[in-house]
């Protein structure tokens, strides 16, 4: 691990004070941990500091040290031992922290690293002339099935090829990072099997509940009961086919389909839902199963809608990260010209 040290005091600030809702934040904080052990405290504190300033300052440093009671070497020896923690400042918009660990290296991360060299600068931590971005080398950031990876402040952006990395950059660089989603850039859920799901892609199995063991006094009446005499044959016989005096009651809902989308039979031109981000050819094939087929279905989803499909798809909040209905609306509206015109990017 190489030796990490704060910037020179010509870059550094006279002084650091928390922001009124960062005090009110921190105040609260120090109430998570016993009497005695607000030392705790330190990387939370350090954190909010960072995202408030961009960056940890030395009198950021002090600041945290006073506040927590902790001798000023001991703040200072977590700021400098955590890479999470920027010592100097870094690109406003995004600094960009490429993994280079061997997973992403095989799969990549040298032409990402290529893209950061000519698209912000040469060397690892230079800001760009605006103060807007930069960019460093990092070890594994634990998404090393997603390779390359990189990750933008508290968001990570996978499956990454060169031409993405220029994409990405571009978007931050014209202050439109918040367009870029997060996660794989590539047809796959989280780090699911590229295309879709390959197991467990039937419909849940609920146990049913054991029939109630009847009382002890009942049974031993039942056994001690004489047994029935048998009905003549003619007579059964005559009993067969009459209706019942009682008509069957209609079959309730079941409880599993509350909340399940309204579904339609497969028109003759369907959507191609896989133009929706985080719908592979799998899972085009399950949502088909359930009778959705057209991106107007998936537009009119309410709460509980989404709900059952996540449960269903067992793939939780999906739905609402990857904004499904945004995008559907889009795409029923105006194809991929109005999906273009929303998100700023085509519709994988």
């Amino acid at each position: 691990m190489s030796v990490r040290r704060l910037a020179e005091d010509s870059v550094q600030p006279a002084s650091f004070a928390f922001n009124r809702s960062n005090a009110a934040w921190a105040k609260k904080k120090l109430k998570d941990y016993p009497k005695g052990r607000e030392a705790s405290a330190v990387i939370p504190l350090l954190m909010r500091a960072q995202e408030q300033d961009g960056w940890v300052t030395k009198a950021a440093i002090e600041h945290v040290a006073e506040m927590l009671d902790m001798p000023l070497i001991r703040v200072l020896e977590v700021a400098t031992f955590y890479t999470q923690f920027q010592l100097a400042p870094v690109g406003k918009r995004a600094h960009i922290q490429v993994c280079g660990t061997t997973p992403c290296m095989l799969r990549g991360a040298e032409d990402l690293i290529k893209v950061c060299k000519k698209k912000i600068s040469p060397n690892p931590f230079e800001v760009t002339e605006d103060g807007n971005l930069s960019w460093e080398e990092v070890e594994c950031q634990g998404a090393c099935v997603n390779a390359p990876m990189v990750m933008i402040f508290k968001d990570s952006y996978e499956d990454l090829t060169a031409e993405q990395m220029e994409e990405i950059i571009d978007k931050f660089a014209a202050g439109k990072g918040d367009e870029v989603m997060p996660g794989p850039q590539i047809d796959r859920i989280y780090s699911a099997p590229e295309g879709g799901l390959t197991s467990l892609t039937g419909k849940p199995v609920v146990a049913k509940k054991s029939a109630a063991k009847k009382a002890p006094a009942k049974a031993a009446a039942k056994k001690a009961a004489p047994a029935t005499k048998a009905k003549p044959a003619a007579k059964i016989a005559g009993n067969i086919g009459k209706a019942s005096a009682k008509p069957k009651a209609a079959p309730k809902a079941k409880a599993e389909d509350k909340g399940k989308p309204p579904a339609m039979r497969k028109p003759a031109k369907p959507d191609d839902l896989k133009l929706i981000s985080g719908v592979g050819p799998k899972l085009e094939g399950v949502l088909n199963g359930l009778g959705i087929y057209k991106f107007e279905q998936i537009s009119k989803w309410k709460k509980a809608e989404r709900e059952w499909v996540d449960g269903y798809l067992k793939f939780k909040g999906r739905i609402d990260r990857d904004d499904w209905v945004k995008q559907a609306k889009a795409l029923a509206k105006g194809g991929e010209e109005e999906y273009i015109r929303v998100f700023g990017k085509k519709p994988r």
